[in-house]
C-alpha cells in the first residue's frame, strides 16, 4: 500500500506499529476485556505518553493536526491489537478533537483540545435514545429548555460507551419542536456524566467488553451556556463532516482487526499440526485463509482510496458509507475465517479470534446499520427514498 502514502506516512506506520507491539499488545488488550466496564485506564494513559490521543487535534492546540489519511492509519495500527477497544481513542477523537476543533468556540477549543492532547480529557457519544437505532431523529425525545445561564436537560441515551470515565458527553438533544423537518431543531451539548441529575446504568455487552456501556438517565440537568457546541438548532448540518470522520474512523478499525485476523491465523497454520503435518498445508484452510487475505485487500483499496480524496476536499458521503458496509462485512467474515481455521481454539477466550468477531459484530449494525447504509446508496444514484 505505500504507494498510497507519503514518506511521512509511511514511517508514521511503521514507527506506530513498533510502539503497538511493545506498548499494546494483543495479550494486553485481550487481558484488558475480561472484567466488563473495568476501564483499561492504562492503555489510555500509554496512548497519551506516545502522543497518540494529539494526532486529530489542530497544530494552534498541540495536536499533530493530521490528516484523514494519518488517522486511518492510525485507527488500523491501533485496532490490530485494540480491535474494538480502539475507542479508548476514537471516541475522544472523534466526539471532542474533530468536533470541538470544527465548531467549537475560540473559548472552548483553548480550554479543551489541549487536555485532549494531553490525555486529560475524555469524550463520549450520547445520540442513540430507546427505541432509536440508527433512526437517530425519529427516536428523539431528549429535550434542553433555555433557563437563565445555560440550559435544563431531560431524557434518556443508551449506548454510551464509557460514559463512567468520561468527562463529557457529546448530546444531541432537541431545542426546538416547532419545526417543519425533524433534523431542524436539534442542538448539540457536552454534558458532564457526573453533573447532578444524571445516573447511569450499566449495559452487559457481547463486545467491547473493557470499555463499559451505559445508559444515561438526565432528570432537570443543568448544562451552562458555555457548553453549547455551535448554533442552537442547527447541530444536524454540523453532525454530516463529523460523521464522516466517524466512519473513517471505523474503516481503519476493520481494516486493522483484518489485519490481527490474518496475523494469527497464519502463525496458527504454521504451528498446528494434525494428521502428520501443519494444518496450513490443507487445502480447505489455504482457501480459507486466501479469503481473508484477498478481503484485506479490497478494504485496503477501498480505504485508503476514501482517505485521499477526503483530504483532497473531496465529499466522500458515499465512499464512506459503501465503505462502512463492505469494510464490517468482511471484517465479520474474515473472523469466523479465523475461528474456523483455529477450531476449538478459536473459541477460546485464550485467543484473540472470538474478541475479533465480537468487536467486528457490532459495526454491521453501528453507528448505523448495513441495511440503511444500502438504502442511502441506491438512493444516490437516483432510486427513490425507501424509508
Amino acid at each position: 500500500m505505500e504507494w498510497m502514502l507519503t514518506p511521512a506516512q509511511i514511517e508514521f506506520r511503521d514507527r506506530l506499529r513498533a510502539w503497538v507491539n511493545e506498548n499494546i499488545p494483543k495479550d494486553a488488550a485481550r487481558e484488558a476485556e475480561r472484567v466488563d466496564g473495568n476501564y483499561p485506564h492504562h492503555l489510555f494513559d500509554r496512548l497519551a505518553e506516545g502522543g497518540y490521543h494529539a494526532t486529530a487535534v489542530p497544530k494552534e492546540y498541540g495536536g499533530a493536526g493530521a490528516d484523514y489519511t494519518t488517522q486511518l492509519i492510525q485507527s488500523r495500527e491501533l485496532s490490530r491489537s485494540l480491535a474494538g477497544m480502539i475507542w479508548i481513542w476514537g471516541s475522544t477523537s472523534f466526539a471532542g478533537a474533530n468536533s470541538i476543533g470544527l465548531y467549537g468556540t475560540d473559548e472552548q477549543k483553548r480550554d479543551l483540545l489541549p487536555k485532549i492532547t494531553k490525555g486529560d480529557l475524555k469524550v463520549t457519544i450520547g445520540f442513540t435514545e430507546p427505541g432509536g437505532g440508527t433512526d437517530v431523529l425519529g427516536a428523539l425525545k431528549t429535550t434542553a429548555r433555555k433557563v437563565d445561564g445555560g440550559w435544563i436537560i431531560n431524557g434518556v441515551k443508551k449506548w454510551c460507551t464509557s460514559a463512567h470515565v468520561s468527562d463529557y458527553v457529546l448530546l444531541l438533544v432537541r431545542t426546538n419542536d416547532k419545526v417543519e423537518r425533524k433534523h431542524h431543531g436539534v442542538s448539540l451539548f457536552l454534558m458532564s456524566p457526573k453533573a447532578k441529575g444524571v445516573t447511569l446504568k450499566p449495559l452487559t455487552t457481547m463486545g467491547m467488553r473493557g470499555l463499559g456501556t451505559f445508559e444515561m438517565t438526565m432528570e432537570d440537568v443543568f448544562v451552562p451556556d458555555d457548553r453549547l457546541l455551535g448554533e442552537p438548532d442547527k447541530a444536524w448540518y454540523m453532525l454530516l463532516p463529523t460523521l464522516t470522520n466517524e466512519r473513517m474512523l471505523l474503516l481503519g478499525t476493520c481494516l486493522g482487526i483484518l489485519d490481527g485476523v490474518a496475523e494469527d491465523a497464519l502463525a496458527y497454520m504454521k504451528s498446528r499440526e494434525a494428521f502428520g503435518k501443519q494444518i496450513g498445508a490443507f487445502q480447505a484452510v489455504q482457501h480459507h485463509y486466501a479469503n481473508i487475505i484477498m478481503a484485506r485487500h479490497q478494504t485496503e483499496l477501498l480505504a485508503f482510496d476514501t482517505a485521499r480524496k477526503a483530504d483532497a476536499g473531496i465529499d466522500t458521503f458515499l465512499e464512506v458509507t459503501m465503505g462502512k458496509v463492505i469494510a464490517s462485512e468482511h471484517a465479520v467474515n474474515a473472523a469466523d475465517l479465523g475461528i474456523q481455521i483455529f477450531g476449538g481454539m478459536g473459541y477460546s477466550a485464550d485467543n484473540d479470534m472470538q474478541r475479533y468477531w465480537r468487536d467486528a459484530r457490532l459495526m454491521r449494525f453501528s453507528p448505523i446499520n448495513n441495511e440503511m447504509a444500502r438504502n442511502l446508496v441506491a438512493e444516490h444514484f437516483g432510486l427513490p427514498r425507501s424509508f
